[in-house]
């Protein structure tokens, strides 16, 4: 089905979102067939906003909801809703908390250019303006700013070089043919900016 192209939102119809993100925890999987996307997000309620009782609401497209956890406890079926456009956290939620989602996704289908894509044989990301709601659920707008740690796990043969926002922290080989490689990036930013790449590339210096 065609993407349907961002609304326009102006500024007399802002408001403040219901929830903010401190730290965005973020592993790719990356395979031939589909790709398993875990994120861990820190949230709290967000004292300035006029909807206190508000639910949470994630946007998400072209995704596959395989798992979803608060505070390490399993969401019952009762207790959220999804659709073609949202997840809609309706279980009672504390001031603060961590929400765990896995989804699953297909990028060398992903002819959109937006989100994680596969071309050349090269995994990569387009964010902006609303890409990343088709990586993972998330309050994917540019007032919730968050730090984000990314591990990304893939075929060392296939996909040497594995990049991401921030800083190289730890790099492994697993052993099985996959390696892996987490970036941490400090400084909070918006989820258009996030950015990946996995592919086999090459360096090029110059003094």
């Amino acid at each position: 089905m065609p993407d349907t192209p961002p609304q326009p939102i102006y500024l007399k119809d802002y408001t403040a979102p219901a929830f903010l993100v401190d730290e965005v925890d973020l592993r790719f999987d990356l395979g031939e067939d589909f790709t398993t996307v875990r994120s861990r997000l820190k949230m709290r309620r967000n004292p300035d906003s006029a909807t206190a009782e508000a639910p949470l609401v994630l946007y998400g497209r072209d995704l596959e909801l395989t798992g979803l956890r608060l505070d390490d406890e399993e969401i019952a079926a009762s207790g959220y809703d999804v659709d073609e456009e949202e997840l809609r956290i309706t279980t009672s939620l504390p001031e603060s908390f961590r929400l765990e989602v896995t989804t699953r996704i297909r990028p060398q289908d992903n002819t959109s250019l937006e989100g994680l894509y596969k071309a050349g044989g090269i995994f990569c990301t387009q964010c902006e303006a609303q890409g990343f709601r088709k990586i993972t659920y998330y309050p994917d707008r540019p007032d919730v700013m968050a730090s984000y740690t990314t591990t990304i796990v893939a075929d060392r043969q296939k996909y040497p070089v594995l990049l991401s926002n921030g800083n190289l922290v730890h790099s492994e080989d697993l052993g099985d043919g996959r390696h892996l490689a987490r970036w941490v990036d400090p400084f909070r930013k918006p989820s258009y900016l996030f950015a990946l790449v996995a592919g086999d590339l090459v360096r090029i210096e110059d003094s």
